[in-house]
């Protein structure tokens, strides 16, 4: 059973800082790619940021850019998400994913394993 965990959600305030992790229980071939979304409430998911476990390949949503670093740790299993200057409109469930193509990474279609997700709330 290939599980993923994330951690490391919570309450802060705008400006924070905050780093997610995403532990894979078992890799299999078909989890090349490895991607973090969000879904605000009422909102439809949003892709935020993709990586490759090679850590060579990045993809950043438009919401990411220049504030999110995603990274990856093959020792660990564990991809993280490191997040600043985080805004109210950050707040959600941020959902970590796997996938074994680079191809449209921003579609949650081709996501074959998802995470329970982690709940952010950016508020003062």
């Amino acid at each position: 059973q290939v599980q993923l965990v994330e951690s490391g959600g919570g309450l802060v305030q705008p400006g924070d800082s905050l780093r997610l992790s995403c532990v894979v229980s078992r890799r299999t071939s078909n989890m090349y790619v490895m991607g973090w979304f969000r879904q605000a409430p009422g909102k439809e998911r949003e892709f935020v940021a993709s990586i490759t476990w090679s850590g060579l390949g990045t993809y950043y949503g438009e919401s990411a850019k220049g504030r999110f670093t995603i990274s990856s740790d093959n020792v660990k299993n564990t991809v993280y998400l490191q997040m600043s200057s985080l805004k109210p409109d950050d707040t959600g469930v941020y959902y970590c994913a796997a996938r074994g193509s680079m191809l449209e990474v921003t579609d949650d279609r081709g996501y074959d394993y998802w995470g329970q997700g982690t709940q952010i709330t950016v508020s003062s």
